[in-house]
């Protein structure tokens, strides 16, 4: 191959077209990878967050119907059916705040790629001089 300084132009800019359209290709590939990645970890969270809601739900059942069965010995039962829905409402807040806290954690851009674009417009540049 010849030196760099004994290309033409045109051999120059073909060379640099033709790496450029390779480095997008790699870095389409890489972002996919990436916001795969973010996906799955979101899916995790999400499917979390769901089983949270089913497990919140079949507590709530389980304890309407033992504890108000329970506590309307020594209550009414209205008295205690409140008395079971708000514990039952404050484990099933924790779990969905926990869920929701870890989905916001998720980080949707693909830092990797953003900085290998970086130095990629650097090595361009430094090309192109």
């Amino acid at each position: 191959m010849p030196e760099k300084e004994d290309r033409s132009i045109g051999e120059l800019i073909a060379n640099l077209a033709s790496e450029t359209g390779t480095l997008v290709r790699q870095e389409i590939a890489l972002a996919r990878v990436e916001l795969g990645q973010t996906a799955g970890r979101m899916g995790r969270n999400i499917a979390q967050l769901a089983i949270g809601a089913a497990v919140a739900y079949a507590a709530l059942l389980a304890l309407l119907a033992g504890l108000i069965g329970l506590l309307a010995r020594s209550m009414d039962w209205w008295a205690a059916a409140i008395v079971v829905a708000v514990a039952v409402g404050i484990v099933a807040a924790v779990m969905i705040s926990n869920a929701l806290a870890a989905l916001k954690r998720t980080e949707l851009a693909p830092r990797q790629t953003v900085q290998t674009l970086k130095e990629d417009a650097e090595w361009a540049k430094h090309q192109v001089k």
